[in-house]
C-alpha cells in the first residue's frame, strides 16, 4: 500500500476526533439537534487548526440519513458512502487561493441551482475566501444573500479582516484557535502509538512547540522526524533534525545568572553561536525559559509548563534558587533587549552585553 502522511491519514472524520476546538464542534452539533443550520458559515483562524476537516465533518454529518444520539455519521447511508468514496455531488470544493476569477464564482452560482440528488443539502466548501477578486466577491454576494433553501455554504479563511463586511453580515462566524501544546502533545502520542513508534517524553513538546499551534504542522514535522530517526524517537534526535536549541543551554545560563558568573555565560553563548544558532533563537528561548521558572515557583501555576514531568521538576528545582523578583527582573532585561534588537549594528556584541547586565543584576541589588 502507498504510504500515506500522518496529516491526511490521520485527519479527523468526526466531530469527536477533533482535537482543541470542542467549543465549536459542539455549538456545530447542537445546529444539527435542534435543525437551526444557518445558510453560510464562515470559519476562520490559523493554518491547520481544522477549519477544513471541521467543515467536511459538518456537510457529511447534515447529510446523513441515520445520525447517532450522539450526533455522529452512521458511515452506512449512500450520502456517507459517497463521501468516504470521493464520489458525494453533494458536497463541493472551491479553493478561492487559485481559483479566484468571477467564471469560477459563476461556476458555483450554476451549481447551486441543481437541488441535491441523495441527502438533504448541496454544500458548498470555498477555502482561503479571502482570495478572491473584487469581482468575484460581488459576483458570490446575490447568491449568498438569498440562497435556495437545501444550499449551505461554508467559507474558511485565515485572513477574516479581508472579507468584505457585506459578506461577513450574512456568515454565522465561528474563531478556530490555536491548538494548545498540550493537546498537541496527546494526539501525537496517539499517532505515534498508532504507528508503533517509541518516543521520549522530552521529544514531543519540541515538536508540538515547533508547529505553534497547528496540528498539521505538527504531523508533518513528526513524518519528519521519523524519517530521520525511525522508530524510535529521541530528545536528541528531535533538537538535532529542528535545528532546536537544547534545553541544557538555557539551564546552564541561567545558573550562570544566579551565580553572577559572566565568564562563563559569555563562553556558553560562543558555544551556542559557534553551533549555527542566530541570537534572536537564543534570546527568544533563555525570556521562554525564565517564563517557565516563574510558573514553576508556585504548585498552582506549575500545570502550565507544557513539558514533561521529568523537565518539569527541573523547573521546580532550579526555580528554587532564583528569587521571583529576579526572575521578572531578568525577563524585564531581556524584553527590553529584543525590543532594541533590530537596532543593534553587532548583534553578537548586543547580546554580550544584554548577558552581563543580567548576571551583574544581582550584585547590583546587594551593594
Amino acid at each position: 500500500m502507498d504510504y500515506i502522511v500522518s496529516a491526511r491519514k490521520y485527519r479527523p472524520i468526526t466531530f469527536e476526533s477533533v482535537v482543541g476546538q470542542a467549543n465549536i464542534t459542539s455549538t456545530l452539533k447542537n445546529a444539527v439537534r435542534n435543525n437551526r443550520i444557518a445558510q453560510a458559515y464562515l470559519f476562520c483562524g490559523p493554518r491547520g487548526v481544522g477549519k477544513t476537516t471541521c467543515s467536511r465533518i459538518f456537510a457529511k454529518t447534515i447529510n446523513c440519513s441515520n445520525l447517532g444520539p450522539d450526533l455522529e455519521v452512521c458511515n452506512e447511508c449512500e450520502s456517507c458512502r459517497a463521501f468516504n468514496e470521493n464520489r458525494s455531488f453533494n458536497i463541493h470544493e472551491l479553493d478561492a487561493a487559485s481559483n479566484n476569477s468571477v467564471d469560477d464564482i459563476r461556476t458555483i452560482t450554476e451549481q447551486v441551482r441543481i437541488p441535491p440528488q441523495v441527502g438533504k443539502y448541496s454544500v458548498f466548501i470555498i477555502d482561503e475566501v479571502h482570495m478572491l477578486s473584487q469581482a468575484a466577491f460581488n459576483a458570490f454576494l446575490k447568491t449568498l444573500e438569498e440562497p435556495p433553501s437545501y444550499a449551505i455554504f461554508i467559507l474558511a479563511t485565515t485572513e477574516k479582516h479581508k472579507i468584505l463586511p457585506t459578506i461577513l453580515s450574512r456568515c454565522q462566524v465561528f474563531e478556530f484557535n490555536r491548538i494548545t501544546e498540550k493537546d498537541t502533545v496527546q494526539y501525537l502520542k496517539y499517532v505515534a502509538e498508532k504507528e508503533g513508534i517509541t518516543v521520549e517524553d522530552d521529544a514531543l513538546p519540541i515538536i508540538a512547540e515547533k508547529a505553534d499551534g497547528a496540528m498539521r504542522d505538527a504531523l508533518s514535522i513528526f513524518d519528519q522526524i521519523v524519517a530521520f530517526s525511525g522508530k524510535n524517537i529521541t530528545y536528541k534526535s528531535v533538537v538535532e533534525n529542528l535545528n532546536v536549541l537544547d534545553i541544557e543551554v538555557f539551564f546552564d545560563v541561567v545558573q550562570c545568572f544566579v551565580e553572577h558568573d559572566y565568564v562563563k555565560a559569555l563562553l556558553k553563548y560562543d558555544e551556542v553561536v559557534r553551533s549555527g544558532f542566530d541570537e534572536v533563537n537564543f534570546v527568544s528561548g533563555l525570556s521562554r525559559h525564565l517564563r517557565n521558572l516563574l510558573v514553576a515557583k508556585d504548585a498552582q501555576s506549575v500545570s502550565l509548563l507544557d513539558v514533561s514531568e521529568k523537565t518539569a521538576e527541573r523547573y521546580k528545582s532550579q526555580a528554587q534558587t532564583i528569587d521571583s523578583k529576579d526572575i521578572i527582573a531578568l525577563i524585564e532585561i531581556l524584553s527590553e533587549a529584543e525590543l532594541n534588537f533590530r537596532y543593534a549594528r553587532d548583534k553578537r556584541l548586543f547580546v554580550e552585553f544584554m548577558l552581563l547586565k543580567a548576571c551583574v543584576h544581582g550584585d547590583e541589588k546587594k551593594k
